[in-house]
């Protein structure tokens, strides 16, 4: 199987099917199956790294596959009473707005809407991440970010449509670490990176310091693809719960569709590719956290295609053309 998986990956690379590959870890039943690391530009939240060899120990942006591990931080401070439950009015937690909190419309909004980016906000994302024409730049530049996102025009009501919004989980961001009393990045370390072994990990935040729970998570493939695992295993990890197995099903319960046809649950893609149940994280560039229930398998891909409008190529061809042609071999 390892054999014929590496085989598979050369092709793809020779065909140019993987343009911009950095890397690939992939693991079965707790087994890595397949591990490869290239070279190619790269870039640190949109600072070039110029060309970098990659290896098992190299720490690489995630973008905004971030989001999907804030949730998983998110459903661990909920289990301790810290953060306040989906259900709850978003404004009630953020008492330095009462002029927005005033609003009945803004006062509609809930955790829900946040955690399902369905905030009914004006925003736009779609535009490259290189001025303040993408929302998420502007809010960065902004001097209050939790302001910039909850001040944001109406659109229509929450809970309507999903929009793509980094600024909601900014706003989850602040509430964990409010409610923990903590910096993202340390409770990260605490909560959820420790428990699984996790020593190596940076995380990018604006000029303020503030740790960016949308796109700012650095992690090595190989521990990018242990979170995977932990997704797989419902937030256990060697006998120990580190996620409420019951978060994790309410995070990937899907809840709105995506303007391509995904589902979307809490920060977290559900998608059938092939037959296949996925679950995926999915970040500028190419960065990919993808889970596999029905295979028992997780594949984490790391790629340097930033703003591409066919970004999403390489890691789709990792799966269809390397990953589940192998595995439909033995299991078909």
């Amino acid at each position: 199987m390892t054999m014929d998986l590496r085989d598979r990956l050369d092709e793809a690379i020779r065909s140019g099917q993987v343009d911009g590959l950095h890397a690939v870890v992939a693991v079965r039943g707790g087994r890595t199956v397949l591990e490869h690391y290239g070279a190619g530009e790269d870039a640190l939240w949109g600072k070039s790294l110029g060309v970098v060899q990659f290896g098992p120990g190299t720490l690489h942006d995630l973008r905004s596959v971030t989001k999907s591990v804030t949730a998983l931080l998110y459903g661990i401070a909920l289990a301790d009473g810290r953060v306040p439950g989906p259900a709850e009015p978003l404004l009630r937690h953020f008492p330095q707005y009462p002029d927005l909190a005033a609003d009945p419309e803004r006062a509609r909004l809930t955790v829900e809407h946040a955690l399902t980016m369905s905030l009914g906000l004006e925003w736009r994302e779609e535009v490259p991440y290189d001025g303040p024409a993408n929302a998420e730049v502007a809010m960065e530049l902004s001097p209050d970010r939790y302001r910039f996102v909850l001040e944001r025009p109406i659109q229509e009501p929450p809970g309507v449509r999903w929009t793509y919004c980094g600024g909601a989980t900014a706003l989850l961001g602040r509430l964990i670490a409010d409610g923990t009393g903590r910096p993202l990045q340390q409770y990260a370390r605490e909560a959820l990176f420790a428990p699984l072994g996790i020593g190596a990990f940076e995380w990018t935040g604006g000029a303020d310091g503030v740790a960016s729970p949308a796109s700012g998570l650095r992690l090595a493939p190989r521990d990018l693809a242990r979170i995977g695992e932990l997704v797989l295993a419902e937030g256990a990890w060697e006998g120990r719960e580190i996620v409420p197995a019951g978060w994790i099903r309410t995070m990937l319960e899907p809840r709105l569709q995506t303007e391509w046809g995904a589902q979307y649950g809490y920060q977290w893609y559900i998608e059938t590719l092939a037959g296949h149940r996925l679950l995926g994280g999915m970040g500028n560039g190419g960065q990919r956290l993808t889970v596999l229930p029905g295979l028992d398998l997780v594949v984490a891909v790391t790629a340097g295609n930033y703003d591409d409008p066919e970004q999403w190529r390489t890691p789709l061809a990792v799966l269809e053309q390397v990953i589940l042609p192998a595995f439909e071999l033995t299991t078909g």
